[in-house]
């Protein structure tokens, strides 16, 4: 089920679209005041995406990519074919995931897709437009080694991927990943955000990092 799209008074507006078989939470985002939008890791099921662009009437203008799993990209390149859209992100060290898809597509049973180079890769401190609002780029390594995260601080609102869930945190047992830096990126470039920041996990449900600071036991252990 698609979700309704949330409204934030003066800030983001955004809808949530499941994707794959992985439910990948892939995100369309868009500025209230031009109605300009982003899509987030279109990781499969374009068609769901266009429809919540096509229903809200938007303007898409990129793509937005936190990592290089499958679940995540699997849609980008047709997506970007589809609507003449850039692509933004990740970060250049997970080049060797999105290279790789091809063989992803074996390892989890996708059918498959094409590869694609982004054309922007992203780093610590940039930031990226969606209309008239700009999210700030936070480099978290650990599930992989390029994962990036996007706030916008107005709307204190986190898109996350899969560096942290509700109650969880990312696998770090793919090539590349590592569970001590995976914490590290939490607790380091997330966490200090705020604990009134909602944030949009890859998977599952929405939370804040104030409740997983409090209860998720991963980050407490």
């Amino acid at each position: 089920m698609i979700a309704p799209f949330v409204r934030i008074p003066g800030a983001m507006k955004y809808a949530i679209v499941p994707v794959t078989p992985f439910q990948q939470n892939s995100t369309v985002l868009w500025c209230p005041e031009t109605g300009r939008a982003a899509v987030c890791d279109p990781g499969g099921d374009i068609d769901r995406i266009v429809q919540v662009v096509e229903r809200e009437r938007l303007v898409p203008e990129r793509i937005l990519v936190t990592h290089g799993h499958i679940d995540h990209v699997g849609g980008v390149a047709d997506l970007a074919e589809r609507l003449g859209l850039p692509i933004e992100g990740p970060h250049r060290d997970d080049q060797f995931w999105i290279d790789g898809m091809p063989q992803q597509c074996k390892m989890f049973g996708f059918p498959p897709v094409r590869a694609f180079t982004p054309d922007r890769w992203l780093q610590a401190g940039d930031q990226v437009l969606v209309g008239n609002q700009r999210l700030d780029v936070i480099h978290c390594p650990g599930h992989t080694p390029g994962h990036v995260c996007f706030f916008h601080a107005p709307s204190r609102l986190a898109i996350v991927g899969d560096v942290l869930f509700q109650g969880s945190v990312g696998r770090a047992d793919f090539p590349k990943g590592d569970y001590q830096t995976l914490i590290a990126s939490i607790r380091e470039r997330l966490l200090p955000l705020g604990d009134d920041v909602e944030f949009i996990p890859g998977h599952g449900p929405t939370s804040t990092f104030g409740e997983e600071r409090r209860f998720n036991p991963y980050i407490n252990s």
